[in-house]
């Protein structure tokens, strides 16, 4: 695993914004006068998603994707100047948070800057025009990693970018050589010491496919050597199946504790239970009390949680990555003090101790935290029922902390009111 990896990290709460759909303005200046209300969430760690140009040639919907790229060293005109964005990172320091920003390196967009100067730099389908391996993907061209002057371009372009933000958000990174990543960040780290290196690793069933075409895709173990934090896409699957039936919640439980022992001792899970790729939250959970319990849990799990844009008013719309739309257009409830206290809460929790779920109960959810780091114990209960739930833990009258209410442990049971319950 990374040598380096801040263990600290366990302890943050990144916030995912894209720029077009954030404010009504849709530009980096607009965006600085949010910042001190993010910052109010708890957000240690804003993340850009792209800031680049995005190209013309097969765009998807009226505006293109943000993830088709087609100048990796420019900034997206719509969005403002350099001078801008040099100008949202320095507030976003003022406000006490880190900045990353999205590093797309499996593709471009067909008319990109490097497939007009640098057409050797990609992979080529068999009549030798430039392709992609993912057939949905229609608007990139994927690039060649068996080039070995793309690995220079990529990693100076990474450096360029380290003279101004704290980390990457490395998207498809299964997809690029674990070798590339580990070199990267070598050198990286002479101009960024310290930068945050998170992964957007994928389900098992994207490796599958990429090794049946005889294609390259890393495992999360693997990536682990060179990023500090991959996705919890490896058992997505079983978390979205509560919602449609085709997992249970005990076969996620058990999962969860699966992850515990196959990686590393310190690895790091981005926690999630939305972001721009998946359906809002809201559109899965209808009832209040279970949507809270459900984003306490998140907060509890070990890793680093995950907030994308809206979440703070549960939304049920999922935001377009093509066209214009908007994060705020969609507001049910306003969540923003509950996300700051269990933002405080997470900073608390013994993360580095080891971590266990239970299902003791149908739909409550008993996790724990033992260790030399400390104890922990939360229940979270997924039907929003009182109930009186069997736990581990000494007899005492305890804190909640995420409301500050006596929690009385008797004889092992505590007796649960439909709100979540976290005490360390």
């Amino acid at each position: 695993m990374a040598d380096m990896t801040d263990l600290s990290l366990r302890k943050s709460v990144i916030y995912s914004v894209f720029i077009r759909n954030h404010t009504n303005e849709g530009t980096f200046r607009a965006l600085e006068g949010d910042l001190p209300r993010l910052r109010g969430l708890g957000t240690d760690i804003l993340w850009l998603m792209p800031i680049h140009p995005i190209g013309e040639e097969n765009r998807k919907g009226t505006l293109g994707s943000p993830y088709a790229i087609s100048d990796y060293r420019a900034v997206n005109p719509e969005y403002g100047t350099m001078e801008d964005f040099r100008h949202l990172v320095d507030a976003i320091h003022g406000e006490g948070m880190k900045c990353i920003i999205d590093v797309v390196y499996n593709h471009t967009s067909p008319d990109s800057v490097l497939a007009h100067e640098h057409p050797e730099f990609f992979y080529r389908d068999e009549s030798g025009k430039p392709s992609h391996k993912v057939p949905d993907w229609w608007d990139v061209a994927d690039l060649d990693y068996t080039v070995p002057a793309l690995w220079d371009y990529q990693i100076e372009t990474l450096k360029m970018w380290a003279e101004i933000v704290d980390g990457f958000r490395c998207d498809v990174a299964s997809s690029v050589p674990v070798t590339f990543w580990e070199r990267a960040r070598r050198e990286v780290e002479s101009i960024r010491p310290g930068c945050i290196w998170l992964a957007e690793s994928v389900y098992p069933d994207y490796i599958r496919t990429m090794w049946q075409q005889g294609a390259y895709a890393a495992t999360d173990s693997e990536l682990y050597r060179a990023f500090d934090i991959t996705y919890d896409y490896d058992i997505w699957p079983c978390f979205e199946g509560i919602f449609t039936g085709s997992y249970t919640l005990k076969e996620y439980i058990r999962m969860l504790n699966w992850q515990e022992t196959v990686y590393p001792a310190n690895y790091i899970k981005l926690r999630f239970v939305e972001n721009h790729d998946q359906p809002r939250f809201g559109s899965r959970v209808s009832d209040d009390a279970v949507f809270d319990n459900f984003l306490a849990f998140l907060y509890f799990l070990k890793g680093t949680t995950l907030l994308y844009s809206g979440i703070e008013y549960a939304p049920c719309h999922q935001v377009s990555l093509f066209d214009r739309d908007s994060a705020y257009q969609d507001m049910r409830r306003d969540l923003q003090l509950l996300l700051k206290k269990l933002g405080e809460v997470k900073k608390g929790l013994p993360v580095n101790s080891c971590f266990t779920a239970s299902l003791p109960q149908d739909d409550m959810i008993v996790a724990d935290y033992h260790g030399t780091d400390g104890a922990a114990i939360g229940l979270f209960g997924l039907d929003g029922q009182e109930q009186l739930v069997s736990v581990a833990w000494p007899d005492g009258t305890y804190v909640n902390r995420i409301d500050g209410t006596q929690v009385l442990a008797k004889s092992g049971k505590i007796f649960f009111t439909g709100k979540p319950i976290i005490i360390y």
